[in-house]
């Protein structure tokens, strides 16, 4: 019987996989690709949108994650780091999130399993990006009190975005890439509520982003150079 990735951490060093994104540019996709038939008349363009390779480019994605095993990964992430409504505003897709997540996870689970043997488990990561607002700064420096985004509304994406991984058959979340503490607090809370109505616990792992030596996120750099504006003007 295969141990659990609990079991396992407390045993060894588990090793993540690394950037889907730069491994799908290696394929040198056109918009096509990123379309599909599925999308094929979708308004938007779409490429660059790497999530829906899950959707239209399956065997890619598939590529990507085996060769991430082959080489030694213990757990490879899904292809959701953008697999929000909030992130998928940009292209208008809205509406495919919850396939988005559930395809994305669904394949990473059958790759996954396929390499796995009795000593060497592998596991999947639902991947949680940080999306593209922050809940902490207004883009405004001359009105503080401007949100383009709100905790509830965080919350209710990401739930809907957990929702998808955990059907798909997940099985570790990865609440990745933080670059302000209060999306990451709001990615944490809908994973507590989606686990509470589901009765059900799942590992969970957080990581961040530091943007330069000094050791700031993103999110300390803009509210440093914010105050410093601030005292200047007055």
């Amino acid at each position: 019987m295969s141990k659990t990735i609990t079991q396992l951490l407390k045993q060894r060093i588990l090793v993540l996989d690394g950037a889907m994104g730069t491994m799908i540019q290696k394929h040198n996709l056109n918009e096509a690709d990123f379309r599909g038939e599925k999308f094929k008349n979708h308004p938007s363009d779409l490429k660059g949108n790497n999530d829906l390779l899950s959707i239209t480019r399956p065997d890619i994605i598939k590529v990507i994650h085996k060769e991430y095993l082959d080489a030694g990964a213990d757990i490879i992430e899904t292809n959701t780091f953008s697999g929000t409504s909030i992130a998928q505003a940009d292209y208008s897709l809205e509406s495919a999130v919850y396939e988005l997540n559930f395809q994305s996870a669904k394949i990473a689970k059958e790759v996954a399993t396929t390499c796995s043997t009795s000593e060497k488990p592998r596991f999947v990561a639902g991947s949680i990006g940080p999306t593209n607002r922050t809940a902490s700064i207004s883009p405004d420096v001359e009105n503080p009190a401007f949100r383009h985004i709100t905790f509830d509304q965080l919350k209710d994406a990401y739930i809907e975005q957990v929702n998808g991984l955990l059907d798909g058959g997940v099985d570790l979340l990865l609440v990745e890439t933080v670059f302000d503490t209060l999306n990451c607090k709001a990615a944490l809370f809908a994973i507590e509520v989606v686990f509470e109505k589901r009765n059900i616990r799942l590992p969970i792992m957080v990581s961040g982003t530091i943007t330069d030596e000094s050791g700031r996120t993103l999110w300390m750099k803009v509210e440093e150079h914010y105050q410093d504006k601030q005292q200047r003007l007055f």
